[in-house]
């Protein structure tokens, strides 16, 4: 499990019974949230998208791989919903 993780996962703290570590997602200002993320854990965003009018999807990732999936709001509150590592950024490839 990677270092950022752990204190993210510390914050999700359930009784055994729960079935997934990020049953709930973790959700704050965004502005906090950004601060969260490049300050605490050296993230940066490094791709994000727009899911409808209301809503963008946001990919953080730091050097040693670890990536964090957030939802941006409209009316200013991020959620993390996933984090995991090794991630890999995909450059494409000239299909000619």
């Amino acid at each position: 499990m990677s270092k950022r993780a752990l204190p993210l996962l510390a914050l999700l703290a359930t009784p055994a019974s729960a079935v997934s570590p990020i049953a709930e997602a973790i959700c704050e200002p965004t502005p906090a949230m950004h601060e969260k993320l490049t300050g605490q854990f050296g993230a940066s965003r490094t791709a994000s998208g727009i899911r409808d009018p209301e809503q963008v999807m946001e990919v953080w990732t730091d050097a040693q791989g670890d990536w964090t999936l957030v939802v941006t709001y409209a009316h200013g509150t991020s959620c993390i919903v996933a984090m995991g590592e090794h991630w890999t950024p995909q450059i494409p490839t000239d299909p000619a």
